[in-house]
């Protein structure tokens, strides 16, 4: 089983579904509402732990009732939560308004995820207790660059970065990472290329590997060295994309550990990625590793 370490974000979402989303100055009305625990950090790790890894999750919630609810949605996806603290203050929230094409647009309030600005006792050991650390940008800077920095000390630790919300990150940073994820607008804001290809290229003079995520495109991996290999996603009818890039960046976190071959690794994380955007909501659209395995069968991938 792949041990998998996430130091990141845990928030709840707030979700409006709504014909069209809202243009600047515009008010709308909504046809639902739910709050789905999210997080760009929690839904990694639930999704993870999903698809068959073991997964500890590091960071924080608020002394609230949604911190309640937080925590246990993470401890029932079979996630271990011993290192996920509490604060005093209100949790995380992500405001997200998604129309009836699946597009979505979020605004993140931190919360109690902005008081994780580095490691605490038995953090770093957890760290390096694990095959892999996933890591976002939802907290402060500080946190990340110490996760990145206790994956190295102790070598062996894959750290996998997903650039988002996107930034400019520290030379150290990159230094660090052995695989980096951004979505295609993600590598254009880190770039300033919009051609996917051309920002594979560029990012891998910083990083060794890079996948970029394409949506309904699929995904297209890069490495120092290699040809770059474009993986198809499997078409599907997407209701609600929020949790895609998390479920798809969980799921191949398991995949690569488990030692599948990189081209059978991205695809398998695509049929995790396209179950996950045909259900609303973000950690409840994610799927489990038999309906990962059953779906990636139908696909012809093992």
């Amino acid at each position: 089983m792949t041990a998998i370490a996430v130091l990141g974000s845990t928030n709840m979402d707030l979700v409006a579904y709504v014909p069209k989303a809202p243009r600047l100055g515009e008010t709308v009305t909504g046809r639902a509402f739910r709050t789905v625990p999210g997080g760009k950090g929690a839904n990694q790790a639930v999704a993870a732990a999903r698809c068959g890894g073991e997964v500890v999750m590091i960071g924080a919630v608020g002394a609230d009732d949604l911190g309640v609810r937080l925590r246990s949605a993470l401890a029932s996806a079979g996630v271990d939560t011993a290192a996920l603290r509490t604060v005093e203050g209100a949790s995380g929230t992500a405001h997200i308004t998604v129309d009836d094409e699946g597009a979505n647009s979020i605004i993140v309030v931190p919360g109690a995820n902005a008081h994780v600005t580095g490691l605490e006792a038995g953090d770093d050991s957890r760290i390096g207790a694990a095959d892999c650390l996933l890591l976002q940008l939802e907290l402060p800077l500080d946190a990340v660059l110490a996760g990145a920095r206790a994956a190295r000390a102790h070598g062996g630790v894959r750290t996998v970065l997903t650039p988002a919300p996107a930034q400019p990150l520290p030379a150290e940073l990159l230094a660090a990472t052995d695989l980096l994820v951004p979505n295609e607008h993600e590598a254009a804001a880190l770039t300033g290329l919009t051609d996917p290809h051309r920002a594979a290229e560029a990012l891998l003079e910083q990083v060794p590997e890079v996948v970029i995520t394409l949506g309904a495109a699929g995904s297209l991996y890069a490495a120092r060295g290699r040809e770059p290999l474009t993986v198809p996603a499997p078409r599907v009818r997407a209701v609600d994309t929020t949790a895609a890039g998390d479920t798809f960046v969980g799921a191949l976190a398991v995949a690569l550990g488990e030692g599948r071959p990189v081209d059978s690794a991205l695809a398998w994380a695509s049929c995790a990625a396209a179950l996950s955007v045909q259900r609303p909501g973000a950690q409840d659209s994610m799927p489990t590793r038999a309906e990962v395995v059953a779906f990636a069968a139908g696909q012809g991938i093992r």
